[in-house]
């Protein structure tokens, strides 16, 4: 290793949230030898890996990308883009593609862009999992052939490996699959020979950009990396990075706040310490990586029907006094029509979820308060079905017996439910839930993707 340190600029939590220009103005000035961002997550639930579809907008992501590969291109650094798309499918790699050269065209920039597809052939993921080469996660559905099958899509998290290897024929833009948020940082520093503690904890700190400051907002940070640790400031100068805010970024979407997993081993901060080397920046030292057996996370969603949705609003004290008995009574009628009107059974082919909002809804069954009662509730009836049609059919008889369904205070006809929307059913089309949670034991960190390089401009 030849250079004492290295550095990075994060520019935003995910691309197409935005961020300050005068930020990145700051960061370019601060002539960082990589720019990395991450682009996805399955944070906001399996409908963008099931259906292929990006969460953000090509509106957002085109700004913030032009932006990026501008900077890029002042400063001729690597940019380096992960999981494409939101969910990092192969589609979604191709549609950053085209944004990306859309871009060189309209801006006159000339660079190597590189590709890494991370989505997996349900048909070898199954051969794998007869192979025992997949292995469950704590906490992973039991699983079996069909269940692979059934995914409309399944992708693999790459580590650092595969960015390392566009690296090295010399990318300068990388648009990567799904990826761990982490190797997107740690690909330039490991490969230039810096230890892999410091490089591991920093890109864990700095993943989601400003959100290790003091001030959490769509923005970035600056971070040097040494042997012995690392040290990280954001780029707005109203935000300091604090001894707090960078060891708190740890307990972010980790089940163990000092124990870190990569596919190639874990990251240990238990005696990593934090000090402030100013107001607004903070140095960490003492963090380890430890190599285990390689493995890569699975994520894989499938289809699980068509749904209608409901919201309505409950005011009346006497139907919240009795709320719970009061929608066990009409569940009961619900299911008598539904078999008289199709034949088929809730629970099975057919799902009514009703939530009261205001009274449970969000913790479920791990209320520490379930019995108090507001003065309101909201109702969000979802019924989910194998076809749309069916679901905002049974959505319809739902809707209307349960907005009437009388109780013994009230004598003849009442409205209990004050509905928004007129009519009250909202088709949602398509729902798909996760149902891989596993990782896969490839032959090498690379086997498992596929790359592509070409010249833009």
């Amino acid at each position: 290793m030849t250079d004492p340190r290295i550095s990075l600029i994060s520019p935003t939590g995910a691309l197409g949230m935005g961020f300050l220009d005068e930020s990145l103005e700051r960061g370019i000035a601060l002539k960082p030898d990589v720019i990395a961002c991450d682009a996805g997550s399955t944070d906001s639930g399996p409908f963008y890996l099931g259906s292929g579809t990006p969460k953000m907008s090509r509106r957002a992501i085109l700004q913030d990308l032009r932006r990026l590969l501008l900077a890029r291109d002042r400063l001729k650094v690597p940019l380096i883009i992960g999981s494409c798309g939101t969910s990092g499918v192969d589609s979604a790699v191709d549609w950053m593609r085209k944004m990306t050269l859309e871009i060189a065209k309209e801006e006159g920039l000339k660079f190597k862009l590189g590709r890494i597809y991370a989505e997996q052939n349900p048909d070898l993921i199954a051969d794998a999992f007869k192979s025992g080469k997949i292995d469950p996660l704590p906490g992973a559905p039991e699983i079996n052939e069909q269940t692979i099958l059934n995914c409309s899509h399944i992708v693999a998290m790459m580590g650092h490996e595969p960015i390392v290897h566009l690296l090295e024929k010399q990318c300068d833009v990388i648009l990567c699959g799904r990826a761990s948020d982490t190797a997107l940082f740690s690909a330039l520093p490991l490969m230039r020979g810096f230890r892999p503690g410091p490089v591991w904890h920093c890109a864990k700190t700095i993943e989601c950009g400003a959100i290790c400051s003091s001030i959490t907002r769509a923005d970035g940070v600056f971070a040097e990396i040494d042997d012995n640790g690392f040290s990280v400031e954001p780029l707005a100068l109203d935000a300091s990075c604090t001894p707090l805010s960078l060891a708190s970024h740890t307990l972010y979407e980790n089940a163990d706040p000092f124990l870190i997993r990569e596919p190639s081993g874990t990251l240990d901060t238990q005696n990593a310490n934090y000090h402030a080397l100013s107001e607004r920046k903070t140095r960490v030292e003492g963090s380890v990586f430890r190599p285990e057996r390689y493995t890569l996370k699975l994520e894989g969603a499938a289809l699980s029907g068509f749904q209608t949705v409901a919201i309505g609003g409950v005011r009346d004290p006497y139907i919240l006094a009795r709320i719970d008995s009061w929608l066990a009574e009409m569940k009961v009628f619900f299911e008598e029509r539904l078999q008289e009107l199709t034949g088929k059974t809730f629970g099975q082919e057919v799902r009514l979820d009703i939530s009261q909002y205001g009274r449970n809804a969000v913790m479920g069954d791990l209320e520490p308060l379930p019995q108090e009662m507001p003065h309101e509730i909201g109702l969000l009836f979802t019924i989910t079905a194998p076809d749309q049609t069916l679901a905002n059919d049974v959505a319809r008889f739902v809707t209307h017996a349960a907005s009437h369904w009388p109780i013994p205070e009230w004598k003849g006809f009442i409205s209990g439910i004050a509905f928004p929307f007129s009519p009250p059913e909202i088709d949602r089309g398509p729902s798909y839930r996760f149902t891989l949670n596993h990782v896969l034991i490839p032959e090498t960190p690379l086997s498992a993707f596929r790359f592509a390089e070409e010249q833009a401009g």
